[in-house]
């Protein structure tokens, strides 16, 4: 994997040793990488720089504020998809205009705080959502700028749980809702229709579905400046993806990124991104303690403090994250399952033939846990939610403690 060397045999992530850093701080936890953080930032940048894209950092990736904050710092946006989001958008620094309010099933209260803030865009996915919007806005004499995201019929080409562009999926609105939104409000006095937005899933692993969601939406753009309507912005969402295994490729963001150069001139119009993921998948880490090595009756049962309540992804979309041992040894020849202390069975991190000899008391780091991890980490079974620790330059930070037992209710 990208950055993890041994170094005799000790592993170490980006030059950090991580067995100095779990043998001082109670485990499991997550480790950030802020160095890794802002090489993500700049190339992502560097690849777009033609395009000049608004970059907003998706916050239901990681919600940690010290993160979002360094996002900030390098002039990232944030996209947001509830009123709690954006109110830690506003409090890590991020400016209004440059927040992005998508998701499908926004509240009233929620559009009126998005609204009085000023924020820059308001992704609908309704018609109902632009009415409470035209009357919110209307009430409060402020003209909002909102997005029409469309649901392109586009397969994703990913796990059927995560692909969000489908006729039969909950996101966007269709091509006849879009014509009835626009005729209905395109001389609107409180409402601006000023983008049109897209997000196809998550995790995609190839440009092609990305390069048909690009024509779909050049023929909606084409058709609508023939009926003199101009769309100033397009949100093409996130989505792309990140290698979780050795075995698999980097997205081909500069092919992605030439595909959507070409598209912005050919339509003159200014984009907009919500990388989360690709942003900060693979700034963190989860280290780990092994507490029982169990003997099945066909495998080794390897159980870790880590569980599912703090890394979901495996039982919820089968996700794998390749581990790797802290301490290096000869090859253990057994089969062997990394397995969770929750009671249950899809508490478990994956099967592995050939592992390093492990032990109890070992450590392990479980890769690219920096999106979807902690952010949707819970209670479940009443533990505590894990310490955030990060790597700044030869610093060690808290920059969130561990949840307290007593304070779980």
């Amino acid at each position: 994997m990208e950055n993890f060397t041994f170094k005799g045999n000790k592993l170490f992530w980006n030059n950090c040793a991580l067995t100095n850093i779990a043998t001082k701080y109670k485990t499991p936890f997550y480790l950030y990488s802020q160095k890794q953080l802002k090489s993500n930032a700049i190339f992502f940048k560097k690849t777009f720089s033609k395009v000049k894209p608004l970059i907003c950092f998706s916050l239901k990736s990681n919600s940690n504020k010290t993160i979002i904050k360094e996002y900030a710092k390098l002039g990232l946006g944030a996209d947001v998809v509830s009123a709690g989001e954006l109110i830690l958008a506003l409090k890590s620094g991020i400016k209004p205009n440059k927040i992005v309010f998508s998701g499908v099933g926004k509240t009233y209260d929620e559009l009126k705080y998005a609204i009085s803030k000023k924020i820059f865009l308001i992704n609908c996915e309704s018609y109902s959502e632009v009415i409470s919007i035209y009357k919110i806005s209307k009430s409060l004499g402020i003209k909002s700028k909102i997005g029409l995201r469309i649901n392109p019929d586009i397969n994703a080409e990913t796990h059927k749980k995560i692909s969000t562009g489908g006729s039969q999926d909950k996101f966007g609105i269709s091509t006849i809702e879009l014509k009835k939104i626009i005729k209905d409000f395109k001389n609107s006095k409180s409402i601006l229709i000023a983008a049109i937005s897209v997000h196809i899933g998550s995790q995609i692993k190839e440009v092609s579905p990305f390069k048909k969601c690009l024509l779909v939406l050049n023929k909606i753009l084409k058709k609508l400046k023939y009926e003199n309507i101009n769309i100033k912005y397009v949100d093409l969402g996130g989505g792309m993806s990140i290698p979780y295994s050795p075995k698999d490729k980097k997205f081909p963001l500069k092919s992605y990124a030439k595909l959507v150069l070409d598209f912005k001139k050919s339509n003159k119009v200014d984009i907009i991104f919500e990388p989360g993921r690709y942003l900060s998948g693979n700034i963190g880490v989860i280290i780990s303690k092994i507490i029982y090595v169990k003997k099945g009756e066909k495998k080794k049962f390897i159980v870790t403090d880590v569980a599912m309540n703090d890394l979901i992804r495996t039982a919820m979309y089968d996700a794998y994250h390749f581990i790797l041992p802290l301490t290096k040894r000869s090859v253990l020849n057994d089969k062997i399952e990394f397995v969770g202390p929750v009671c249950e069975s899809s508490d478990k991190f994956g099967i592995y033939n050939n592992f390093s000899k492990i032990y109890e008391n070992d450590y392990i780091c479980i890769t690219n846990s920096g999106a979807y991890a902690r952010s949707l980490a819970s209670n479940y079974n009443m533990r505590p939610l894990l310490a955030e620790l990060i790597v700044k330059g030869n610093k060690i930070l808290t920059i969130r403690p561990r949840q307290k037992i007593n304070k779980i209710n």
